[in-house]
């Protein structure tokens, strides 16, 4: 396990503030807890960027930074609940103020009860406020009533922030280019969920049912301290692999079919993010095999556009190109390769985007344009490469097309010379996952 680094977080916290306009302050809360039904609520999860922030892993809080000249080297506060024996009995205990400025390093750490008055106090004498409008309702609010308190008070002893800016302007940028400890979290959540696929393709085989797999993946996350998936688990057999988003994950395996295993876990509020699909069987039929190679295939063309300077643009181009030469000659597409890509026709089998960021959300922050075109991609970067292949049950092609869904997605941090692939334990090539599922039938 990666070990905490309260110093990766006083870093970050002083870029943002030597980002900000003079005399500003920025307001950032943490989630809150949600109801789940009733008196139970879902598992906690941190606001992303309250968490990029802080690293402060509790619900109720609220960071607080100021570059006023008063404070010359930036000054960050933290309100967050006290301590509560009574409390703590029953839901666990809580880190408490005094805890949280020695372990996570904030300069001041105030109880919770304070925060009104207190926020008043720190917002007196800004000029600019940063804050993400329409991300916290709650706190928004809290934070429009200060404004309108030190702008109704007298005007030669109290002033409000003439101007609100949003702070995820700058977060997202900051956010999009990964720190060495970043990194490294995501090579481990990586590890993790490439073999907690290789597990689930390992269990696969007629009769099972596509819950169970997804079990297996569950298990081999938490057992590694991964306790949550990143997202909803896709595991999807037959045409289900077909249906993009597909989580119902009830239907039973037959031989026959392809599975589709879209699941990453999450670490530390890092996601992977991995697809593979394998036959249950064990074997890939011969059509099965020619489109899988042909993703496979598209995945590597994109694979040589990653690295500094190029383009995701110029990686989709490259497996649209891949992909439709592929189904020309298959003969699922007609016409010329020219015609194809002009018309989009490739859509009807490819229809999603290529990549997408990645961090502490699985579709990360960051724009992807910049100054009018396709954003050049720069060492720290982490996103996904995931071609894909659908083939409908009703496509008006032969029926030995129908019914095949293949995708290849893998993890990928751009690094100065190239890329690196994160996600790269778990097989993708033909004869390494017949091999895997070989030895597991054998067992």
């Amino acid at each position: 396990m990666i070990a905490f680094d309260k110093n990766e977080f006083a870093q970050r916290r002083q870029r943002l503030l030597a980002q900000m306009q003079p005399n500003s302050i920025c307001v950032v809360p943490s989630s809150a807890l949600v109801t789940r039904s009733r008196d139970t609520e879902f598992p906690f999860r941190q606001d992303s960027y309250f968490e990029y922030l802080s690293g402060f892993p509790e619900p109720d809080a609220c960071l607080v930074l100021t570059n006023s000249p008063e404070y010359p080297n930036g000054l960050s506060v933290l309100f967050c609940l006290d301590k509560d024996p009574n409390i703590e009995m029953w839901q666990g205990k809580r880190i408490g103020p005094r805890e949280a400025k020695r372990t996570f390093g904030f300069d001041i750490v105030f109880d919770n009860e304070e925060l009104d008055e207190r926020l008043v106090e720190l917002m007196n004498g800004h000029e600019q406020l940063y804050f993400a409008l329409g991300h916290n309702q709650d706190c928004e609010e809290r934070v429009l009533d200060c404004i309108e308190q030190l702008r109704s008070a007298p005007k030669q002893s109290q002033s409000a922030p003439s101007s609100i800016v949003d702070s995820r302007l700058l977060l997202d940028e900051m956010r999009l280019v990964k720190s060495p400890y970043e990194q490294n979290i995501m090579r481990q959540v990586g590890h993790i969920s490439a073999n907690a696929h290789m597990r689930a393709m390992a269990f696969a085989q007629a009769g099972r049912f596509e819950y169970q797999l997804e079990a297996e993946l569950h298990h081999e996350f938490a057992i590694h301290g991964a306790k949550h998936p990143a997202y909803s688990t896709i595991v999807g057999s037959g045409e289900n692999a077909c249906i993009l988003h597909y989580t119902e994950n009830n239907a039973e395996l037959k031989d026959g079919q392809l599975v589709l295993i879209d699941a990453g876990c999450e670490l530390h509020g890092y996601a992977a993010d991995i697809t593979r699909t394998f036959p249950v069987s064990g074997q890939f039929s011969p059509q099965q095999r020619q489109l899988y190679q042909l993703v496979l295939d598209a995945q590597k063309a994109a694979l040589a556009c990653i690295k500094p300077g190029k383009t995701i643009g110029e990686a989709t181009q490259a497996a649209i190109e891949c992909i439709t030469t592929g189904l020309l000659e298959l003969g699922l597409l007609t016409g010329t390769l020219e015609e194809n890509i002009a018309g989009q026709h490739y859509r009807a089998f490819f229809m999603h985007g290529l990549s997408h960021w990645l961090g502490l959300d699985v579709h990360d922050v960051g724009h992807y344009k910049a100054a009018g075109g396709d954003r050049p991609l720069m060492p720290g970067m982490v996103l996904t490469v995931e071609p894909g292949i659908y083939v409908a049950g009703d496509a008006p092609v032969a029926p030995c097309w129908r019914g095949i869904g293949i995708r290849i997605e893998d993890n990928v941090l751009i690094t100065d010379s190239g890329h690196e692939i994160l996600t790269g334990d778990v097989p993708k090539e033909i004869s390494q996952i017949e091999a895997l599922m070989a030895e597991s039938f054998i067992q």
